[in-house]
C-alpha cells in the first residue's frame, strides 16, 4: 500500500511510573530528516527514536516530541553529613560549657550551616525510560501510519484516474496520426492540380512526399513507450514498500516523451491532446512529491 508522506501520530501513556505524552508529525522530503524535541535530560532518547522511526520511514521530514512526567517521588537524594553535624554539636557543647550559655541549637538553625545537606539526582535508568517510550511510540507510529495510508490511498485514485486520461488521449493521436497522412496527400494533390492544371501530377513524387511526411510525423515509437511508461506506474501503485523516487523518474520520461511527441505533431487536433497529456504528468508530478 502506498503511502503520503505527511502524517501525524499522537499517543499518551502511563508506563512504568512515566506519564509519557508523544507526538510524530512529517511532511514532504526527498530524505529521511529526523528532528526530536527532548528535555535535555532526556537527550539519549534522540537516536534510538530515530532508528526506531527510520525502519518504518523511510522518507519525510519527520518531528517528533516527547513530554516525560515522573509520577513517583522526587528523583533527587538528600543526604546529611553526619561527621560535619557532629563536629558542629561538639563545638556548641564547647562553646555552652565555656562561656556557660545555653546550648540552645536545633535542628532548624543547625540545617542552616553549610555543607549539613548534599543534594544528588539519582541515577538515570536510560533503558527504563526507553522501554517505557518506546510503548508510546508504537501506539504514535500505528497512528502516524494509518493517517499516511489513508492520504496515500487518496494519491493512488487521483494519479490513476490521470493515468487513464493520459491512455485515452494516446490512443486518439495512435488513431488519429495515420488520417493526418492521408489528409496531408490530398491537400498536396488537390493543391497540385490547382497549379498544374490540365498537366500530368506526378504520383511517383506525391508518394515521396507523403512517405517523407509520415516519416516526420511518426509518434508510434513514443505512444508505444508511453504506454510502457503508464503501465509501470499503474504497477507500481499497487506494490509495497516505498515508490515515490522510482516514479518521479518515471514521469520524467513520460514529459519526455509527450514533448517529442508534441514536436511531430502538425495537426491542431493532436496538438491538443498533447497538451493534455502534459497537463496531466505535470499534475501527477505534483501529487507524487507527496508520496513516500
Amino acid at each position: 500500500m502506498i503511502r503520503s508522506m505527511t502524517g501525524y501520530g499522537r499517543s499518551q501513556q502511563t508506563v512504568d511510573g512515566f506519564n509519557i505524552t508523544l507526538e510524530i508529525k512529517s511532511v514532504n522530503h526527498r530524505y529521511f530528516e529526523f528532528s526530536t524535541r527532548l528535555a535535555r535530560n532526556y537527550g539519549f532518547l534522540e537516536e534510538k527514536l530515530k532508528s526506531f522511526f527510520s525502519d518504518t520511514i523511510s522518507r519525510g521530514k519527520v518531528e517528533c516530541s516527547v513530554m516525560i512526567e515522573s509520577l513517583e517521588e522526587a528523583d533527587a537524594v538528600i543526604t546529611v553529613n553526619h561527621p560535619l553535624v557532629k563536629s558542629y554539636m561538639q563545638a556548641y557543647e564547647e562553646l555552652s560549657a565555656q562561656y556557660n550559655i545555653p546550648n540552645d541549637i536545633t535542628v532548624s538553625s543547625l540545617s542552616k550551616v553549610p555543607d549539613i545537606f548534599s543534594v544528588r539526582k539519582q541515577e538515570t535508568d536510560e533503558e527504563r525510560i526507553w522501554s517505557a517510550v518506546k510503548i508510546a511510540a508504537q501506539d504514535a507510529l500505528q497512528n502516524f501510519t494509518a493517517m499516511r495510508e489513508r492520504e496515500g490511498l487518496k494519491l493512488k485514485e487521483d494519479v490513476l484516474s490521470r493515468l487513464n486520461t493520459i491512455i485515452d488521449r494516446v490512443e486518439f493521436i495512435e488513431e488519429r496520426s495515420p488520417q493526418t497522412v492521408k489528409e496531408y496527400n490530398d491537400k498536396l494533390l488537390a493543391r497540385l492540380k490547382e497549379l498544374l492544371g490540365d498537366n500530368t501530377v506526378d504520383e511517383q513524387r506525391l508518394l515521396t512526399e507523403a512517405a517523407i511526411f509520415a516519416d516526420k510525423i511518426a509518434v508510434a515509437e513514443e505512444t508505444v513507450r508511453l504506454r510502457s511508461h503508464v503501465s509501470q506506474l499503474r504497477s507500481f501503485l499497487e506494490s509495497d514498500g516505498p515508490i515515490g523516487k522510482k516514479m518521479d523518474f518515471l514521469v520524467q520520461e513520460l514529459n519526455r516523451e509527450a514533448n517529442t511527441t508534441g514536436s511531430k505533431c502538425q495537426d491542431v487536433e493532436l496538438a491538443r491532446r498533447v497538451v493534455d497529456i502534459k497537463a496531466e504528468i505535470e499534475k501527477i508530478r505534483e501529487q507524487i512529491q507527496n508520496i513516500e
